[in-house]
């Protein structure tokens, strides 16, 4: 792997297929990674951790690297399973909703992903951008 923090392309692009589909959604270039936001919040951002960089992501998830990662947000008791279960799920040591899980490309759980960033979505939206997602996901169920 190269000396990078950028996530490797496959999944980023996996993410950006998910979250391309969320109202007013949009990526770009973080600080490290890639991230997704919607208006200025992010509600995604992946990263894989390169020999100990970035140092705040190596304490959250206790790894070293090379690990591919992504934060998101959850709330209620999701958040209280996600941060209790353990790997692959750690809670994040900043913002009190910041949660994150391991990627791996054959060992996620990919039907769980967009769920995950569909929630984290609808915390950081306005609320009438959350309710239309949550209307097309029920509309895409029935």
């Amino acid at each position: 792997m190269a000396e990078t923090s950028d996530a490797p392309v496959g999944v980023v692009e996996r993410l950006g297929e998910i979250c391309e589909g969320f109202p007013d959604a949009y990526e770009e270039d973080a600080w490290v990674g890639t991230r997704w936001r919607i208006r200025k919040r992010t509600f995604a951002h992946v990263l894989t951790i390169v020999s100990g960089v970035p140092a705040a992501y190596v304490d959250a998830v206790g790894d070293g690297g090379p690990v591919t990662l992504m934060t998101f947000r959850a709330a209620g008791p999701e958040l209280a399973a996600l941060t209790t279960v353990g790997h692959p799920f750690f809670k994040a040591q900043w913002g009190d909703d910041v949660v994150g899980i391991v990627l791996d490309e054959d060992e996620t759980d990919w039907e769980e992903v967009p769920e995950l960033l569909a929630e984290s979505y609808c915390i950081m939206a306005p609320k009438g951008l959350a309710r239309r997602l949550r209307e097309s996901l029920v509309a895409k169920i029935g």
